[in-house]
């Protein structure tokens, strides 16, 4: 089995490293990331036709193979599954620091890829790390990054493989994995779990703040809102609960539409006026 390991945080990311070195035990492991930073990305492949993408090799112990491209990771799934690196069997991506849960996976980087891998029948795992102190004021990037515990996602990660290779999930859906940022004793259990509302700590109000001397410029200026409270059939709730969450993510389809709409009576009457 060939594993492709990608994320969002960029090739030099120590949650990716730890990661594809815990999957050597399940296949010949190799990795294709972004050359940089694209967290929040979801399964964009941004404008191929303008960017000129390239590829060059990497290092990382432990891994023979590795590849850094100039573009999101639902790009590198791409370039993969069109055969520039070889067969692909299996695509995981992570470790995400902070966790991918309720409406924060509609713009996940990390779970992008896996959804770009699913699109052509890909088995495909997300791996996400709950990030203790997100969004508070007084905690520096760093000293989140810091406080991973890399290893205990890893290990998850890679039991969570050990029975998925074993199961017969038909159509390829996307695994959601998100763990908690606990040593695993600690970890009080785990569960499957549906798509909850929100994320364990959301956005909640943004300011536009004039930039001194540019007339028509304004700064961002984001603020984050207090811990949520879910329940743990929720994958967030399950996080704030110490449980490892499980989602089985589908493709997009379609759905019926509803039934008397006027839409297709809106659209009959322009083309009977053109």
């Amino acid at each position: 089995m060939r594993i492709l390991l990608t994320n969002d945080d960029g090739i030099e990311s120590e949650g990716l490293h730890v990661l594809a070195r815990s999957m050597r035990e399940h296949g010949e492991v190799f990795v294709v990331a972004p050359d940089s930073e694209f967290s929040g990305a979801g399964a964009a492949i941004g404008p191929v036709h303008l960017s000129e993408p390239q590829v060059r090799e990497a290092t990382i112990d432990g891994i023979d193979t590795a590849w850094a491209v100039s573009g999101p990771p639902a790009l590198c799934v791409m370039f993969a599954r069109l055969g520039a690196f070889g067969p692909v069997d299996l695509v995981v991506s992570g470790i995400n620091p902070g966790a991918n849960v309720g409406r924060s996976v509609y713009h996940s980087g990390t779970v992008g890829a896996a959804l770009t891998a699913r699109h052509t029948a890909i088995p495909s795992l997300a791996v996400s790390q709950h990030m203790t102190g997100f969004g508070d004021a007084d905690q520096s990037w760093d000293d989140l990054i810091g406080d991973q515990k890399w290893h205990v996602a890893a290990k998850v990660a890679s039991s969570v493989i050990e029975g998925m290779l074993r199961d017969d999930v038909g159509d390829s859906p996307v695994i959601n994995l998100n763990v908690p940022n606990l040593e695993l004793n600690q970890i009080r259990g785990w569960r499957f779990t549906e798509l909850g509302p929100e994320p364990p700590r959301a956005m909640n109000r943004v300011e536009l703040q004039p930039v001194v001397d540019e007339a028509g410029a304004f700064n961002v200026s984001m603020s984050w809102g207090d811990e949520t409270t879910q329940t743990p059939e929720f994958d967030a709730g399950a996080l704030m609960n110490d449980e490892i969450s499980i989602s089985y993510l589908s493709r997009i389809v379609a759905l019926e539409p509803p039934k008397d709409s006027s839409l297709g009576s809106a659209l009959t009457d322009l083309l009977k006026s053109s």
